[in-house]
């Protein structure tokens, strides 16, 4: 039953997807996305005791592109991350889950465009600054990859800072505790009833790269300072 809705919902988003073609319509629409994030918040409140943290960090009225930026315990975590954002979404999404024929779909509907985990994302990388310019929020994870059960940071990769420097916008860290117990990379199904707390912290302006300064080492520097922000809260379980 739930395969068949699933299959019926991918075909009208199917006929809905085939008709944009203006960046405005690259975004799914506000009613929708409204009713996702209700749906989705009391969902997980009731299955995961999902807790926000810092609400009052999000910059719902920033007037140009922020990239939100955290880090990656689960697939649901796009998701939940954006539940409190109401600004226009994209996501960065591993090409091979775009790929699926109904989830990837749904997925790319909702904003997510593929970016593939061998090194060859220009197309993604051009993608993204086009998106931020445009004022998008744009969700990153720098790590690429879910991390496992031990719920530690694997290693952060430096495309986040690269794009946030070219697009001169600034980033929401945030990071997320407890998705390493409910869908992990060693987990096939999600588990239940583990609470989830996600806390986004004060916004990261990033000065401009110093003349004397490779852009390269730069974008290293920044984004050792964004793990630290990140790690500092993931040092401890869920209250």
């Amino acid at each position: 039953m739930i395969a068949f809705e699933l299959f019926q919902l991918s075909l009208i988003l199917q006929i809905m997807s085939d008709k944009k073609e203006s960046p405005k319509n690259e975004y799914a629409p506000e009613f929708l996305m409204n009713f996702l994030r209700f749906s989705l918040f009391w969902l997980s409140k009731a299955i995961w005791q999902i807790k926000f943290v810092g609400l009052e960090n999000i910059p719902q009225n920033l007037a140009g592109g922020l990239i939100i930026s955290s880090n990656h315990q689960t697939y649901i975590d796009p998701f939940w991350i954006v539940i409190p954002v109401k600004r226009k979404l994209r996501f960065m999404s591993w090409d091979k889950a775009c790929e699926r024929p109904i989830i990837g779909r749904i997925m790319k509907f909702l904003g997510a465009f593929p970016v593939s985990l061998d090194g060859k994302g220009s197309e993604a990388y051009k993608k993204s600054i086009k998106v931020l310019r445009q004022g998008a929020t744009l969700v990153i994870f720098p790590e690429g990859t879910r991390e496992f059960s031990d719920g530690k940071l694997l290693d952060f990769k430096t495309g986040t800072a690269r794009i946030a420097l070219e697009a001169n916008v600034p980033i929401l860290p945030v990071t997320l505790r407890g998705g390493n117990r409910v869908w992990s990379q060693e987990m096939k199904y999600p588990k239940f009833f583990r609470q989830i707390e996600i806390t986004y912290h004060p916004i990261f302006e990033i000065p401009e790269c110093p003349k004397n300064v490779e852009t390269r080492d730069y974008a290293n520097e920044i984004t050792q300072k964004l793990e630290i922000i990140i790690c500092d809260k993931t040092k401890k379980p869920p209250q």
